[in-house]
């Protein structure tokens, strides 16, 4: 079953806070990322551009612009866990 994200809020340091439908929550780095995938350095070279997070219409994909975009399942699976919330 893939995830459903419920929220996403950009952090400093080019980290989001996710939260899942199931009440996970979690810390998910993009700087490793931004330093492998080409297109991805768009996100620190691009004043305003990080902050810009969006959740697609399904919710299982947070997205910047059309080249950069990161699956629900990776964030869940690679995501530090910050514990259930319930919101």
């Amino acid at each position: 079953m893939i995830p459903r994200i419920k929220k996403v809020k950009p952090l400093d340091g080019y980290l989001l806070h996710i939260v899942f439908d199931n009440g996970k929550e979690c810390i998910y780095d993009v700087n490793e990322d931004i330093d492998t995938i080409k297109g991805y350095e768009d996100l620190k070279y691009i004043h305003g551009l990080f902050n810009q997070v969006q959740l697609d219409a399904s919710r299982t994909c947070v997205f910047w612009n059309d080249y950069i975009d990161l699956p629900s399942d990776i964030l869940y699976e690679y995501g530090t866990e910050k514990g259930i919330v319930n919101e």
